[in-house]
């Protein structure tokens, strides 16, 4: 009678019943998850069939302009990029470690260009450096008389970039240090260090993977921006041109091809970056 109940057990354990309940919900995660891959896919796939099937369409591209475009986005996602660090890092710190008045409305608003639509930050920057006077003329006025221009110029591409892409940043390093026990920084300050030696030497080597991810964070958003380029710094082929520019100058010309071209060699610079990303913080964790 013993062993009837003990088969009756292990026939009928909750463990048992639940494992059969959990391949249902599994199976139903995975349900969602691949028909969003599969929609990402097939995306990628449409673009690449699109070229496949007819190649003497590349004969129709201009390479010239679209070679500037990709050398200027490279150069003006990096310098956003590292903008981005430069200001994410202690911003991140200061709202994860200190607490002031005023902290829940400092966090929102340097949340607001995550919340904007594109184009709204992109004509701010337009009105803050052409139509707000400071000292009887605007900014860009101001720039113009030391000859420097910013407005429809490199510059513009850059900080309409970097406006968004410190946003994410940002937010990712407040993640990171809101992970990071306080406990090592604290040891390093009872044994002399002071906050600022604290932060140099223990803070930012053990948050080295959240910087990285902030920074390639903030190089794939520059990569995709498109409205605050357009409203502020313009698409003039050949001057101000970005690669996601150009997608919206060859449509605009009825050049499907480039277009096509150049979207799927913005993926495979995306893809290329983040892979080597990965492999280097693989390397150094020593996998």
């Amino acid at each position: 009678m013993g062993a009837g109940i003990g088969l009756s057990a292990a026939g009928h354990s909750p463990r048992g019943r639940g494992r059969g309940r959990d391949l249902g919900f599994v199976a139903g995660l995975w349900t969602l998850a691949g028909l969003y891959l599969l929609l990402i896919l097939a995306l990628l796939f449409a673009d690449v069939l699109f070229i496949a099937k007819n190649p003497a369409r590349l004969a129709s591209v201009d390479w010239d302009p679209i070679w500037h475009s990709i050398t200027l986005t490279l150069i003006t996602c990096t310098i956003s990029a590292l903008l981005s660090v430069l200001f994410a890092v202690p911003i991140g710190y200061l709202l994860s470690r200190t607490e002031f008045r005023g902290k829940a409305l400092v966090d929102a608003v340097l949340d607001i260009p995550i919340v904007l639509p594109p184009l709204v930050i992109g004509l701010s920057l337009l009105i803050l450096f052409n139509h707000v006077p400071t000292q009887g003329h605007s900014i860009e006025k101001g720039f113009n008389a030391l000859g420097l221009g910013v407005t429809y110029a490199i510059p513009a591409v850059i900080l309409a970039q970097f406006t968004v892409a410190c946003a994410f940043a940002v937010r990712t390093m407040v993640n990171t240090y809101d992970q990071l026990s306080p406990r090592y920084e604290d040891v390093a300050m009872t044994l002399g260090c002071s906050r600022a030696q604290a932060f140099w030497r223990v803070v930012v080597p053990e948050s080295w993977r959240g910087i990285l991810t902030a920074g390639t964070l903030a190089w794939a958003r520059a990569l995709g921006e498109f409205g605050p380029i357009l409203v502020f710094a313009g698409a003039t082929r050949g001057r101000t041109e970005v690669m996601s520019t150009t997608v919206f100058l060859e449509i605009s010309i009825g050049n499907i091809e480039g277009a096509v071209v150049v979207s799927l060699l913005m993926v495979a610079v995306a893809l290329v970056v983040l892979v080597l990303v990965r492999v280097f913080g693989s390397r150094r964790l020593g996998v």
